[in-house]
Formats: structure tokens, C-alpha cells, sequence
């Protein structure tokens, strides 16, 4: 015998949920069908169509029977939206980035070439993205459907506080200091020297970086003190001091790993008495100059991105 609609409707409702509701839920949706049934039979409709246009009225049996259990029918509801978007960026902008790092300095250390190891990068961070994305989506919708209360509540005293973008007077004097400093420090490398052996002097960086590449360098220390200045001046960070930020350093970057890679930053003679007649092997000079290329790279981008940051967040003020 054939089932009518309404029957098929109601058991596709009640289906999911719990026994012990079944019963009351189709008492209520047969008197409910069949009062709009009525309803629309009263105002002319045939009964065949008067029962197909109460049940479409009703939509999506699953929907409904969610309805009854009081089933969310999405991911993530607002009870924990924000605090998963909130720890979500916080991870993504730290983890795909030392994941990157990592997999890029260890393909680098086992001598693995330029190709592979720009594919093991790229690999490895998007698996670590996508299960980051999964997992910590997975702890919150668990979370969402068991109904855990995490005990954590918003009040006032969670709300940030404004953060400092490196405009004030006191960022100006670090950056004049450490500016002098910086060149202080070269001059005394090349002209007395921080390392004495036998009572001779070996500067560190090379010696033939004098006078023109170390010139440059002066150069770039005074242009960073001259934006630290500007930004004073201005109070705030906009794009063109950013994109004066980002120019600066890439010069650096340039500057350092070129001279580094011609084998013209170091002095030969500071590396041999300081680290190769003490037992230092080839294999841990490399190691050691590998970890010296990522630190020079990693300084720049932090510059860099730290630049646009605090472009961004000014502008928004």
C-alpha cells in the first residue's frame, strides 16, 4: 500500500530524532499538516495540490527535524566564531611561516639543491596550513556540538590597548644611537680591530670592503636614522615610508649576501685563526654560514613586514 505524502514527510522528520520525542513530534506535524491542508482546501485548492504546497511550505524534513533536536545546521555558530578566527590568524601568521623556515634551512643543510628545495618548502608549509585549518576547525566544532563551556568570557579589560608604531622621540634616539653605534663599530674593525692575536690585529669583515663597500653601508645606516627622523616628523607611518622601509632593506639584503656569496664579507685570515685552527670543520663552517645567510634574510623580511604593519595600522586610525 502506497504512503501518502504527509506520512512520507513526517517519518523522513522524525527519523533522526531522539525515540523517546518520535511519538510527540508526529502527533504535532500530522495536526499541523493537516490543519493547513484544511486551510487550503477551504480556499479552493484541489486536495492533492492543497498537501503538496503544505509540505513545501514546511521545506527540508531534515531541517525541520533539526529544529526539534536543537541541531545547529552550520561549522561554527557565534558562541565560538570569533575566538576560532581569532586563534586561527594568530597560528597561520606564525606557524606556515616557521614550518617554511625550518623545512627551507634543513633541505639547505643536507646539501639538497635549489629546485627541490624550493618544492619541499612549498609542500611541506601547505600540508602544515591545511591541517592547521583542519584541526584547530575540528577542536571548535567539537566544542560547538557537545556544548563544552570553555569558561572564557569577553569583558573591557580584554580590549587592546593602542600599540606603538616606532614614531616617537624615543624610537628616534635608539635609532640614532644604535645608527652610531653601528658605524662606530665598523670603523673600529677596520682601523683597530676587535680580535688581537700574537699582538697583531685581524678584523673581522673583510679587509678590501674598504673603502667603497663599507661607504655604502654608512650609507644605508645614515638613510635608516633619516626615515627614523622623517617618521618623527610625521607622527605616523603612511605607504611611502614603507616603501622607503622595504627599499632600504633590500639594499641591505643585496649588500650583505652578495659580498657574502663572493666570499668578501668575512676576512679569510679572522676565519682561519679564529675558527679553523680551533677544530672547526668545513662541514660546520657551512652549517655555520648557512645559519648566518637565513639570519641576514629573516632580519630583512621582519624589517619589511613590519613596515607595511604599521603603515596598515596607522592608516586605519
Amino acid at each position: 500500500m502506497a504512503t501518502t505524502l504527509t506520512e512520507r514527510y513526517i517519518s523522513a522528520t522524525i527519523a533522526s530524532l531522539p525515540p523517546e520525542t518520535q511519538d510527540d513530534v508526529r502527533a504535532e506535524l500530522e495536526t499541523s499538516i493537516a490543519d493547513a491542508v484544511e486551510a487550503r482546501e477551504d480556499q479552493g485548492e484541489d486536495p492533492v495540490a492543497a498537501e503538496r504546497a503544505a509540505l513545501t511550505e514546511l521545506g527540508d524534513p531534515a531541517a525541520l527535524a533539526a529544529g526539534y533536536a536543537d541541531r545547529p545546521l552550520h561549522l561554527l555558530g557565534p558562541r565560538y566564531y570569533l575566538a576560532w578566527w581569532r586563534l586561527l590568524k594568530l597560528l597561520l601568521a606564525i606557524v606556515p611561516a616557521c614550518v617554511a623556515v625550518a623545512v627551507a634551512l634543513a633541505q639547505v643543510l643536507a646539501g639538497a639543491d635549489v629546485g627541490e628545495i624550493i618544492g619541499q618548502t612549498i609542500a611541506v608549509t601547505i600540508t602544515a596550513t591545511v591541517h592547521l585549518f583542519f584541526w584547530t576547525t575540528l577542536v571548535f566544532v567539537v566544542l560547538e556540538r557537545t556544548g563544552a563551556d570553555t569558561g572564557h568570557r569577553w569583558d573591557v579589560d580584554q580590549l587592546a590597548e593602542a600599540r606603538p608604531t616606532g614614531t616617537g622621540r624615543a624610537d628616534l634616539i635608539a635609532s640614532v644611537i644604535f645608527g652610531g653605534l653601528g658605524i662606530g663599530a665598523l670603523l673600529w674593525d677596520r682601523f683597530r680591530s676587535f680580535v688581537w692575536i700574537d699582538g697583531e690585529s685581524i678584523s673581522i669583515l673583510h679587509p678590501e670592503l674598504w673603502p667603497w663597500a663599507l661607504l655604502g653601508l654608512f650609507v644605508l645606516i645614515a638613510a635608516e636614522v633619516g626615515l627614523a627622523a622623517m617618521l618623527y616628523v610625521r607622527g605616523r607611518w603612511t605607504v611611502p615610508f614603507a616603501v622607503l622601509n622595504t627599499a632600504l632593506a633590500v639594499l641591505f639584503l643585496s649588500w650583505a649576501l652578495t659580498l657574502l656569496g663572493n666570499g668578501m664579507l668575512l676576512n679569510p685570515e679572522f676565519l682561519d685563526v679564529v675558527l679553523r685552527d680551533n677544530g672547526v670543520t668545513p662541514e660546520t663552517m657551512r652549517i655555520v654560514g648557512t645559519l648566518l645567510v637565513f639570519s641576514i634574510v629573516g632580519s630583512s623580511l621582519w624589517d619589511i613586514i613590519d613596515g607595511w604593519v604599521k603603515a596598515r595600522r596607522d592608516a586605519k586610525r
